[in-house]
């Protein structure tokens, strides 16, 4: 048996779209600390893949926010 929103009060497509923002936020963030460990070893091309892919997580999140917000009315 899946959740369809009838155990927890929200649709999958809403759960979804939530779980999205979270993970990209999350993501952002971890990728901070991956930054940061790429630039204490000298690294600056690792730390530069780690920023491009903390760009593209915050895009996400914003973009799912954007989605989030239409479809919840606010």
């Amino acid at each position: 048996m899946s959740e369809t929103g009838d155990i927890t009060g929200t649709k999958d497509r809403d759960y979804n779209i939530i779980w999205f923002t979270e993970a990209c936020l999350s993501n952002a963030l971890r990728l901070q600390t991956y930054i940061q460990d790429a630039e204490r070893a000298g690294d600056n091309e690792l730390a530069e893949f780690f920023r491009r892919a903390q760009g593209e997580s915050r895009k996400g999140a914003e973009q799912a926010k954007t989605l989030l917000r239409a479809r919840l009315g606010n």
